[in-house]
C-alpha cells in the first residue's frame, strides 16, 4: 500500500521557496528512495491539489568541523528535495 507521508517529509519554508510561491512551485524534503512519480502521487493525495510537473534535487552534506580544537571532520546529512509545480489550486503554508 503507498503511503504518501513515507515520501514526503516536509514542506521547506525559505526566502528562496516563498519566491517561487507565485509561479505555484512549492520545495518539499523527500525520501532518498522516492522517484518523481512517488512525489506526484504523494503531493496530490496529501494537499488535494494537481500537480504539473517534479524537478528533483541530490544536495550532498556540507563538512563541518567536529571537536574541540577541530581535529576530526564531519559532515552534515545528505538531503533530497522536489520542487513541484502545481497546475491548479495552491498549498496553505502556515
Amino acid at each position: 500500500m503507498f503511503n504518501p507521508y513515507s515520501v514526503v517529509k516536509t514542506i521547506l519554508v525559505s526566502e528562496k521557496s516563498l519566491a517561487q510561491k507565485d509561479a505555484n512551485k512549492y520545495v518539499f524534503e523527500i525520501n532518498k528512495d522516492a522517484t518523481k512519480i512517488d512525489v506526484a502521487r504523494a503531493v496530490e493525495s496529501i494537499y488535494n491539489v494537481k500537480v504539473k510537473g517534479v524537478n528533483v534535487l541530490n544536495r550532498l552534506g556540507k563538512p563541518k568541523r567536529m571537536g574541540r580544537r577541530s581535529i576530526k571532520q564531519g559532515y552534515t546529512s545528505d538531503t533530497k528535495r522536489a520542487i513541484v509545480t502545481l497546475s491548479e489550486g495552491s498549498i496553505e503554508i502556515v
